[in-house]
């Protein structure tokens, strides 16, 4: 295996000594042409008229979802919990909370997804459970029992070390476990076991004990990775996912997946963690399940043994330059998919690129439409249907497993004034109710309005699955049509090649080409509200234009024997076939 580093950005050093030489790797013969679809089950569809969503809800809509052309849905955590953080503060790992409904719903939820040739896969959060969970429950008593090791006790709060060599770090996936952090993230206990407890995030989401990287002697809190306590949470770990793929669940997405190890700043224990025990039994026991990380990072989970690793919303890192700035109220719109075209692509790039190239032919890196923790697709000023599409259009011929967050497929807008809910904070107006109907609370509910999980986007003229449907020029419709096209191109698929082709300091238009051993198409991208014109290196033939969203008087592409010249209209993307 070679060491090398690679400099991410001039504030983000990451370390690619993990990164071993290209090879292909089996995965599961279903995930090459998937499309999932993220459902958050309190907003998506309510069956008892209790104002929250719940698990017959969604098997009620199976048929809907098959018809955008889904073949995987992923369910954000559906267990138990204290709902102090969305249902990520887990209380019981093998129950269905009883908002959902029952066991029983998801066995029956499985079965019919699974007759219409579709996947589920949940939302697994590995880093940490509820305080009202058993197991801690009965680790505040005493140092020997059960489960008195499945968390961390530290006996006193050590001093936080000089940040003098941590300055300009802000990269998260860094520092998340840092020892600074770690001692910022001391509980105060008045349990019995000790005076501190560690939490992941909120105090009522004590961290499960996978060990320190290193441990420190003067820290007897500090347990190797391979002692008694980390070894037997691993154990349940398993327990739980076999508990589930058992009853028919297809896989996991895994919640903070980086987390697990403590003061393990390169990530090296928790790859080791992940590549040797977890994902190794996870593929050994279930080779066609998937597994799906939220790392951040694919260089570091894909080589750890996951599938897929998102690209999407870390700091300022991934995708963020493409699409925020302009979706939150009072920002000077600056960013890559908006009207102004004052946007940049060079940050993106150089990420993406090392990110696609590191684990090429070994998994996936997945950017998705939108997710449960960031602003949507449609909000602010980027909400046409026209400007929507040439996201889409994005999404959906880049490489790697699209991810369509529930809604985007209809333009569903943020809610920016939608009230925290459940330790939501701002990120409430990303998880409000889906729009089904023009019928009282569109139809997700039969609540009153007030008893509703959210409120409804106030937007007046709100697009619901039933006009998108009337209408054959829609957004739903033309995801439909772009997923259809995707799959019967493989070459614009998860696997073909992948490489941007214009200019990246003239950034619009965006031109990037996809190709295989017999194909290669060309898309160009321009969400900018100014006609644009892009030069690439010559194909030396005149392409045909075989899909999009563009005004064909005004897109051309002209053939020179240098350089091939690329018009593009405003807010168009157009997909050409070169041969």
């Amino acid at each position: 295996m070679n060491i090398r580093s690679f400099l991410f950005s001039a504030v983000c050093l990451v370390s690619a000594a993990f990164v071993s030489a290209q090879t292909t790797v089996q995965q599961p013969s279903w995930l090459s042409d998937a499309v999932f679809y993220q459902i958050y089950p309190s907003s998506y569809q309510d069956s008892d008229g209790n104002g929250i969503g719940d698990i017959p809800g969604i098997t009620s809509r199976l048929e809907y979802i098959k018809s955008v052309g889904v073949s995987c849905i992923w369910l954000n955590p559906i267990f138990v919990s204290g709902w102090t953080d969305g249902g990520y503060d887990v209380i019981d790992f093998y129950k269905v909370d009883p908002r959902f409904g029952t066991n029983d719903d998801v066995v029956k939820l499985v079965e019919k997804a699974h007759s219409l040739d579709m996947k589920v896969v949940l939302d697994l959060v590995a880093g940490h459970s509820s305080i009202d969970c058993a197991w801690f429950k009965q680790a505040t008593e005493a140092s020997n029992l059960q489960y008195s090791d499945y968390y961390i006790w530290p006996s006193f709060k050590p001093e936080v070390q000089s940040t003098a060599n941590l300055a300009g770090q802000t990269d998260y996936t860094q520092l998340m476990n840092s020892f600074n952090n770690i001692v910022n993230k001391f509980v105060k206990s008045d349990y019995p076991r000790g005076p501190y407890y560690i939490k992941n995030f909120f105090d009522t989401q004590p961290a499960l004990n996978f060990g320190f990287a290193n441990p420190d002697p003067e820290h007897p809190w500090e347990q190797a990775v391979d002692a008694p306590g980390p070894m037997a949470m691993r154990r349940e770990i398993k327990s739980i996912m076999a508990f589930w793929m058992d009853k028919g669940i297809d896989g996991f997405r895994v919640d903070m997946a980086a987390s697990l190890v403590k003061n393990d700043f390169d990530k090296s224990a928790t790859i080791k963690l992940w590549k040797e025990d977890l994902a190794k039994w996870f593929k050994e026991n279930y080779p066609e399940n998937v597994l799906i990380a939220e790392w951040f990072n694919p260089s570091m989970s894909i080589e750890a043994g996951f599938h897929i690793d998102f690209f999407c919303h870390d700091g300022k890192y991934n995708y963020s330059t493409l699409f925020f700035n302009t979706s939150r109220r009072g920002s000077d719109g600056v960013c890559y998919f908006d009207l102004n075209g004052k946007g940049e692509l060079k940050k993106w790039l150089d990420l993406y690129q090392f990110q696609y190239n590191s684990v090429k032919n070994k998994g996936y890196v997945s950017m998705p439409s939108g997710n449960h923790d960031f602003t949507r697709l449609a909000a602010g000023p980027r909400s046409t249907e026209d400007q929507l599409k040439v996201a889409m259009t994005f999404f959906f011929t880049m490489p790697g497993v699209p991810f369509l967050f529930y809604g985007d497929e209809i333009g569903l807008m943020q809610n920016f004034n939608a009230p925290p809910k459940e330790g939501s904070g701002g990120r409430s107006g990303s998880r409000i109710p889906m729009l089904w109907d023009d019928s009282a609370d569109a139809g997700f509910s039969t609540a009153p309005e007030e008893d509703l999980y959210l409120p409804l986007t106030p937007d007046p003229d709100r697009r619901t699955v039933q006009n998108q449907e009337a209408n054959e020029s829609s957004l739903l419709n033309y995801v439909r049509s772009i997923i259809d096209f995707r799959r019967a191109n493989s070459v614009l698929g998860a696997d073909a090649d992948w490489k941007l082709v214009s200019n990246p300091n003239n950034p619009y238009p965006m031109i990037y080409e996809r190709s295989n051993e017999t194909e290669v198409w060309v898309i160009a991208i321009n969400p900018s509200a100014k006609k644009v014109v892009g030069e690439i290196p010559s194909y030396g033939v005149q392409p045909t234009a075989e899909f999009g969203c563009y005004d064909a008087k005004v897109c051309n592409y002209k053939v020179g024997n240098l350089n091939d010249k690329v018009t593009v209209a405003p807010v168009s993307a157009v997909v050409y076939k070169v041969k």
